[in-house]
């Protein structure tokens, strides 16, 4: 089981982190880097679940290896994945 000093310590090398539960079981993932972003985009263009596989993989910190395994599980975290994605508004202005 995954205590919060270990969060703490993931929090201090990697940012934000996130805990997605599903049937009783967790995993820990961090925020994709673009690199990690670039490779899942580039899976998701031959395999409609190559860009969550790649992102679950890349981004997986620690938790029940389960949820990569069982389908079911796995289908369910990725509906999840995209809310790692978030991004920030820009603004653009003419000058």
């Amino acid at each position: 089981m995954t205590n919060s000093e270990q969060i703490q310590q993931w929090k201090a090398k990697y940012g934000e982190v996130f805990q997605v539960e599903v049937a009783g079981h967790r995993a820990y993932l961090k925020k994709p880097d673009r690199k990690t972003l670039s490779y899942a985009m580039t899976q998701a263009q031959t395999n409609p679940l190559g860009f969550a596989e790649v992102i679950l993989r890349n981004c997986w910190l620690a938790g029940d290896e389960v949820i990569q395994t069982d389908d079911s599980l796995f289908l369910a975290v990725s509906s999840k994945l995209d809310e790692l994605l978030q991004i920030k508004e820009a603004e653009l202005k003419k000058l």
